[in-house]
């Protein structure tokens, strides 16, 4: 495709989590594509009683970008006007804007009703937040139902955005891993973890939330066999009070020899010790849309247990990569776990590292700019 003028919106350094990430390389893959991109990034994202955690600020989390301006305050209107001068400044073929919650609607909704602005794509990572409300699904329709075409991460989500916006341009491309470089060594990201070496690790990782099944990954560890070598690691910030419910769950099922818990933000530079530190990921959640650590997982050579939500099977398949159980079922956790002897785990850890390198952030720019090129 031709050289094109892009304003991409949403967050990047100095903030944390999936979006910054994801937003970050697809900014750098653009720009690798000989691309003219303005990055507009937030100077805050949430207030306190949006986001519950510790901070949602990691400057190690992603890197600083050339073409970033961090301008945008998603909860000052008074600012709005500023960012869209600066997003006409550009000129740009068309704006790229991160889909993924309410609260950074208002925003939208007010680019989105400039009369001269471009194209307008979103990336949508949520359809709608999780658990949504009924004002929450207002809202994410007033803002995607103003853009000229949608970009998701799974033909399932695909598939039901253009039910939801009939007559709207759809394309999608599964997310390929953001953030993680380097493959550690097993045996010493077991030491740095204090993890013991005879054990098998399985994982969650990630900001601990309800919907993400937590409490019904313990229950399928308290169902394991008497004899089971597995070790369940859970490393993430929870969400609000959900560290005490967790702490009292393991406490409650006895499980102090078969659960290890690092309850807390894990940094950028840590997420590739835990995954070389661990045989499987498990994504025990009860519902989603997909999932950014699963991609990361898989990048590094450590297969998935997942449950059957979203779009998640579409990049963990059953018995190649992975496991897919369904959800709120810890029986069925617990059997797919004692399933995985040393042999079929590393044919999956095979397959992780060979699917994974199918998922690149140039393919992904690539089919984006076939969506752009449509409603150029």
């Amino acid at each position: 495709m031709g050289h094109l003028r892009l304003t991409v919106f949403g967050p990047g350094h100095p903030f944390r989590g999936g979006i910054a990430r994801a937003n970050t390389e697809l900014v750098r893959a653009l720009t690798d594509r000989n691309h003219e991109v303005l990055f507009l990034t937030p100077k805050r994202q949430y207030p306190g009683w949006i986001y519950p955690g510790a901070s949602d600020r990691d400057p190690d989390s992603c890197p600083v970008l050339e073409s970033s301006r961090a301008v945008i305050d998603p909860l000052n209107p008074i600012s709005w006007g500023s960012v869209r001068g600066l997003a006409r400044e550009h000129r740009a073929d068309a704006w790229i804007i991160p889909y993924w919650t309410w609260a950074w609607s208002g925003l939208w909704w007010y680019l989105l009703r400039d009369a001269q602005r471009p194209s307008a794509v979103a990336v949508v990572h949520n359809p709608v937040d999780h658990d949504a409300r009924v004002w929450q699904r207002i809202a994410a329709r007033g803002v995607l139902g103003r853009c000229e075409a949608l970009f998701t991460h799974a033909s399932v989500l695909a598939t039901e955005l253009e039910q939801t916006y009939p007559g709207t341009l759809v394309g999608h491309h599964r997310l390929p891993a953001a953030g993680v470089s380097g493959h550690p060594d097993r045996g010493a990201a077991r030491q740095t973890l204090d993890l013991p070496p005879e054990r098998r690790v399985a994982l969650f990782l990630g900001l601990i939330r309800p919907y993400k099944g937590v409490d019904v990954l313990l229950e399928a560890a308290a169902a394991l066999d008497a004899g089971s070598d597995w070790l369940i690691l859970i490393a993430g910030e929870p969400w609000g009070d959900l560290g005490e419910e967790i702490r009292r769950q393991v406490d409650a099922l006895g499980l102090g020899d078969r659960v290890r818990l690092n309850l807390g933000w894990i940094p950028e530079n840590q997420i590739p010790v835990y995954l070389a530190a661990s045989d499987l990921l498990v994504l025990p959640y009860r519902r989603g849309s997909q999932s950014a650590v699963a991609p990361m997982a898989l990048a590094s050579g450590t297969p998935v247990v997942s449950t059957s939500v979203g779009g998640v099977p579409e990049v963990v398949v059953d018995g190649v990569n992975g496991l897919i159980v369904p959800p709120a079922d810890p029986a069925a956790i617990s059997r797919a776990l004692q399933s995985l002897d040393a042999d079929r785990l590393a044919v999956l850890a095979g397959g992780a590292r060979e699917s994974a390198a199918e998922l690149t952030w140039a393919s992904y720019a690539s089919n984006l700019e076939k969506v752009l090129g449509r409603i150029g």
